[in-house]
């Protein structure tokens, strides 16, 4: 993305076509604000009928925060792979690190959650971002993560 590029919002469709993660890893439905900074926020609208809840817990659904730290890490995939430009996409993203991870408060069905990702660094196909997990503008989940783009 050039300077003052912006993109409002990417649906299900594009991110099928952007990531190649899929049922039932795909912990993202949209992605919105994406800015010329390397910034954006993901959206996961939480559903009783999400696998996870099979095992976490049946009588107490709380969805895993690692999944969280997941959907962070694909929010910012989603960022870097559509600020490429004048390349080839990169179609595939790799974890490389995860710091400085903080759970605040349990999410339950029926919350939405929002990714807010910045960018914080980049050196070639490697990518850092900061991350904010929050329902109802309250933090849930903080991280920073680490991810390489690559072919």
């Amino acid at each position: 993305m050039g300077p003052g590029v912006n993109i409002d919002s990417v649906d299900i469709n594009q991110i099928l076509k952007t990531l190649p993660h899929r049922y039932p890893f795909l912990l993202i439905d949209r992605v919105i604000n994406i800015r010329d900074d390397y910034s954006g926020v993901g959206i996961k609208n939480v559903s009783v009928t999400d696998p996870a809840f099979q095992g976490h817990f049946p009588e107490r659904p709380v969805y895993p925060g690692v999944l969280m730290i997941e959907g962070m890490a694909q929010t910012a995939g989603v960022i870097g792979i559509l600020s490429v430009v004048g390349t080839e996409k990169p179609r595939a993203v790799y974890f490389l690190t995860i710091d400085k991870c903080k759970f605040r408060k349990p999410v339950m069905p029926g919350d939405t959650v929002e990714y807010h990702m910045r960018s914080i660094g980049r050196r070639k196909t490697m990518w850092w971002f900061h991350g904010e997990a929050k329902v109802n503008g309250a933090i849930v989940a903080e991280a920073d993560v680490g991810a390489m783009l690559t072919d």
